[in-house]
């Protein structure tokens, strides 16, 4: 395989690493809540680079590290390109209704 057709996931933690306080942190900034809604449309996930969000590249960034670190999204590169998607089988298996109750929240 050559440098342009491998996956490699980026450090996120495991399904039972994943702690609820710091999912409702991540969850709790209207930027990323954006992003989580974004991403609950497309489940094969999206490039980093093409979130449409009104924030500088770095702080979108930024926001999705949040996300990845509380385990809210899963994040891979393929070549050059990071992959997100939400983690919606891991949590909806910790936290039943969470994802669904987020997601129907008024905006």
């Amino acid at each position: 395989m050559d440098a342009m057709s491998t996956s490699k996931a980026l450090p996120q933690p495991d399904r039972e690493e994943i702690r609820i306080e710091d999912v409702l942190q991540a969850l709790g900034e209207p930027v990323r809540l954006q992003i989580v809604r974004l991403l609950a449309d497309l489940p094969d996930g999206i490039a980093c680079g093409e979130i449409d969000l009104q924030v500088t590249p770095s702080t979108r960034a930024h926001h999705l590290r949040i996300l990845r670190e509380a385990g809210v999204i899963s994040t891979h590169t393929e070549g050059t390109r990071r992959i997100s998607s939400l983690r919606r089988e891991d949590l909806d298996c910790l936290y039943p209704g969470l994802l669904p109750g987020v997601l129907a929240a008024p905006r």
